[in-house]
């Protein structure tokens, strides 16, 4: 994870994304488009001592992936919102729901140990998991952070993109996560499959030949 990461994306602080009407599937994730079999996971160590895998999951309806770091300012703009988000779809019909956090950073406050400060810290009801292969990120094609990936229960990828229109909690107009949550849960047709997501970059390392 760059330092900051940021550069490009305090263009975006006031309006983080273009109007959405004008995005396609795959135009803004060059990796996955809208409907795409979603990457598999397996095993990976989470903040409360335990490991997880996709498959822990299969009674929920939806499944919300969120690529996310501790040192990133924009994600911890978003903790907040997603605890609450979390907490939202945490009981009753909504419960059908899970949310996933994935730290694919391998910055030192970015570790596990780090993560699980930070999860105690904010409060975190929904698993917080660490892959130092990347490879979940790569393969969701996650090139920011925080990022966020909805998952039907076929497990295929059905919203890709940003949480919201603006990092400020105060001035959101559009919330797209949990829209796309909304009609997914009534078997409707998401209005907004695709957004841009706006944070700090993932830095991959390199992969030896």
């Amino acid at each position: 994870m760059h330092r900051f990461g940021i550069a490009a994306a305090l263009l975006g602080l006031a309006f983080l994304i273009p109007s959405p009407a004008t995005a396609a599937p795959g135009k803004f994730n060059k990796k996955i488009a809208i409907g795409d079999p979603a990457p598999v996971f397996s095993n990976l160590p989470a903040t409360d001592d335990k490991k997880y895998s996709l498959g822990d999951f299969k009674g929920k309806e939806a499944v919300v992936l969120v690529v996310t770091a501790n040192e990133c300012p924009f994600a911890q703009d978003y903790e907040d919102r997603i605890v609450a988000f979390a907490k939202k779809y945490a009981s009753g019909e909504k419960s059908k729901v899970a949310v996933v956090a994935i730290s694919v950073s391998l910055e030192p406050d970015d570790r596990l140990d780090k993560m699980k400060v930070r999860a105690k810290e904010k409060g975190f009801t929904f698993p917080y998991l660490h892959d130092e292969t990347q490879n979940i990120g790569r393969a969701l094609g996650a090139t920011t952070t925080p990022e966020f990936f909805l998952l039907d229960k076929d497990r295929k990828v059905v919203y890709t993109g940003a949480m919201d229109d603006n990092s400020d909690a105060a001035k959101v107009k559009a919330k797209y996560l949990e829209d796309a949550v909304e009609a997914l849960l009534a078997g409707k047709k998401i209005a907004v499959p695709e957004t841009r997501p706006v944070g700090c970059s993932v830095e991959y390392v390199r992969k030896k030949k």
